[in-house]
């Protein structure tokens, strides 16, 4: 895979040489997971990791300036960005002016614009590797693999099991790489050490195959934007089993109220669809939490089979997209990139950013575009 063997040697460089690394990935699970598996890699190998990063995604999605802010002070540095940061041009000449060195694993797709950065990403220009439809889980478990003459056969199989968690969850196709991926590692997360994914098991122990993997994952999607960590990512490397069991049923318990509020926004999303003609569905609302908006959008695509377009309103506009099969979401918000503060994604999921005073301007080329 282009690039794949340059940001092994590169990382393996600066494990050498005890320069300072930065892991940053987003926060949901693929994201998440990406990191873990990158974190145990490198430390491992006796890494100089200085700092775990996921930006809050209330401030939008992708690698954000307020979190590069944040560690500002840690540069120079190696920083690796999972899971997101193809889109994020101007955020990584930021990063690089601030002192960073930027290795990006990401595979989502690839704009007509790319960042001045070591990217690894399969859907790339140039790119030989036959299979493009990996998570950024896969890509990030190729990359560790890359980073050892052989690796410890035990940590290889952890990474199998995580991956296998976050492909599913990430909705990627169960196809080739991904069915190796999935079916290694789903017969391994029944032997796991990880005392977080024992207690999941647990909690779901009257259930079975792919619905049993479905529920726990529905659990280590569930954010907390008050701690600095994912819940998920707290859970998937705690090593007591006491406090396993504790946060997990903890995710149990607001996965309950995060079903309720889905049902709210829903239920309010539905109610103002007036014109069921209209090509898009397209609402925003002060109140809404950017994170339960994916799962609102993706509901409603399914029941109107049209693009559905929701957003956190503010001074800036954070959202989120999900398109039925045939659309593009990312090739049509380029359309409107001189008036987006941000976006990008997959074809039929995707996120933006943009000024409230653009809102307007982006609802009519959306409906022009798709009229």
């Amino acid at each position: 895979m282009k690039n794949l063997k340059k940001a092994a040697e590169r990382i393996k460089k600066a494990v050498k040489n005890k320069e300072k690394i930065i892991i940053y990935g987003d926060s949901d699970l693929d994201g998440i997971v990406s990191v873990i598996i990158a974190k145990e890699a490198i430390n491992n190998l006796g890494g100089n990791i200085v700092k775990i990063c996921f930006p809050d995604r209330e401030n939008g999605h992708g690698i954000n300036e307020k979190s590069l802010e944040k560690i500002a002070d840690l540069a120079p540095a190696l920083l690796i960005a999972y899971d997101f940061g193809i889109s994020n041009l101007k955020e990584i000449e930021m990063a690089s002016k601030m002192g960073f060195e930027v290795i990006i694993v990401d595979h989502h797709q690839v704009p007509e614009k790319l960042p001045k950065a070591l990217i690894v990403n399969p859907k790339q220009e140039g790119e030989k590797y036959p299979f493009k439809e990996l998570a950024a889980a896969g890509l990030s478990y190729y990359l560790a693999l890359a980073l050892f003459d052989k690796i410890p056969e035990s940590l290889k199989n952890s990474f199998l099991e995580l991956t296998a968690l976050a492909t599913i969850s990430d909705m990627m196709p169960i196809e080739k790489d991904n069915e190796e991926i999935v079916s290694k590692g789903l017969e391994l997360i029944h032997t796991t050490w990880r005392p977080g994914i024992q207690a999941l098991l647990k909690i779901y122990d009257t259930e079975y195959g792919l619905n049993r993997i479905n529920k726990i994952n529905s659990l280590l999607n569930i954010r907390d934007k008050d701690k600095e960590f994912p819940p998920a990512y707290t859970l998937l490397t705690c090593a007591d089993e006491k406090e396993a069991k504790k946060i997990a049923q903890d995710l149990f318990e607001k996965n309950v109220e995060k079903k309720e509020k889905i049902g709210e926004i829903l239920l309010e999303v539905e109610e103002r669809i007036e014109d069921q003609s209209l090509p898009i569905v397209f609402e925003g609302d002060k109140s809404w939490e950017l994170p339960l908006l994916g799962v609102v959008a993706s509901l409603i695509s399914k029941r109107k089979n049209k693009p559905v377009f929701l957003y956190r309103e503010g001074k800036e506009c954070f959202g989120t997209v999900r398109a039925p099969s045939g659309f593009n979401v990312v090739d049509t918000m380029e359309k409107s990139a001189d008036i987006l503060k941000g976006y990008g994604g997959h074809a039929k999921a995707a996120g933006f950013t943009i000024k409230k005073e653009k809102i307007n301007q982006f609802y009519n080329n959306l409906i022009k575009y798709f009229s």
